[in-house]
């Protein structure tokens, strides 16, 4: 089983249900293509599920959180993440903020100055599958092995 999952929204906000917006709020999730990680759990897990033809997960390795940290991290006032600030949260850098993000010993939402999710940009060449269904169904929603590549895209 993954230790953490990144998770992005995919889809905006006109026609989702309450029930949908409530879930992606207590996500972090509260734009289109918003990015969070979450550590893997039982109740996480199911809130994904619930909330698949919104958003897409993957199981997070430490290089694309150490990617994400570096570029797309940010504090109050939308400023990018310093050394000093990585050692203020017990860091020495970002490699290692992005290792214990990855094996799930730390989460975004309790690393206080940091925002608790990234703000990606839609990807460099578009979606390569369809926005409207589920991985299998040839759609890139809920868990999708190749989220990675498009994240990377979205950077």
């Amino acid at each position: 089983m993954a230790n953490a999952y990144l998770v992005v929204r995919i889809k905006g906000q006109a026609d989702c249900p309450y029930w949908a917006t409530h879930t992606m709020t207590l996500l972090k999730l509260d734009k289109k293509y918003r990015a969070t990680i979450l550590p893997a759990k039982e109740n996480t897990l199911g809130m994904l599920r619930k909330v698949q033809h919104y958003v897409s997960w993957i199981e997070l390795d430490a290089s694309l959180a150490k990617e994400l940290i570096d570029k797309k991290a940010r504090k109050g006032g939308y400023q990018k993440i310093t050394p000093e600030d990585l050692k203020e949260l017990g860091f020495a850098s970002s490699d290692e903020l992005g290792t214990a993000l990855a094996e799930g010993k730390a989460t975004l939402s309790k690393l206080k100055p940091l925002k608790p999710w990234f703000a990606l940009a839609p990807p460099k060449l578009g979606f390569k599958r369809s926005t409207k269904r589920l991985y299998g169904n040839k759609g890139i929603l809920g868990q999708n092995k190749e989220l990675d590549t498009i994240v990377r895209r979205m950077i």
